[in-house]
């Protein structure tokens, strides 16, 4: 079964998951960046410079510098330059440990690009509930589709 353990740690886990993407359409470092653990790693190995960031520092920073890139600033009206919806497919919690599986759907402008790019992927998540809280520990991305 794709949802397995307590319901109430399932429903933190997708609350976490969802705070990720509103950071994301906020382009808020500061909360995107309270969602991982300390000593967390995050990969996006088909995304040059992306390869792997290892501790929160460096995964804050190197996703400030990818929105800068790929368009964290509001565009002429208030409106997001990058739109991003990340929905669970699994969440497998085992005591203090879970596992997930978000399916992602994002649309922005490539840098140099006249036009928006529309990608669809996942990601492969490790968690922890570390103070009570949970945090992304892992996280892998790959693509699926790009259009």
């Amino acid at each position: 079964m794709a949802f397995t353990g307590p319901l109430a740690d399932r429903i933190e886990i997708r609350e976490l998951i969802e705070a990720y993407g509103d950071a994301v359409m906020r382009g808020d470092a500061e909360d995107w960046g309270k969602v991982w653990a300390e000593d967390a790693y995050w990969a996006l190995p088909e995304y040059e410079g992306h390869e792997e960031f290892i501790g929160r520092e460096a995964i804050v920073a190197g996703w400030s510098w990818s929105m800068a890139l790929f368009g964290a600033a509001r565009e002429e009206g208030g409106k997001p330059a990058m739109i991003y919806i990340g929905t669970p497919g699994a969440i497998e919690v085992d005591g203090d440990r879970a596992t997930a599986r978000v399916y992602t759907s994002e649309i922005y402008r490539y840098p140099g690009a006249d036009k928006d790019v529309r990608v669809r992927g996942q990601y492969d998540d490790e968690l922890a509930r570390i103070d009570g809280k949970w945090l992304f520990t892992k996280r892998v991305y790959r693509t699926l589709h790009t259009d």
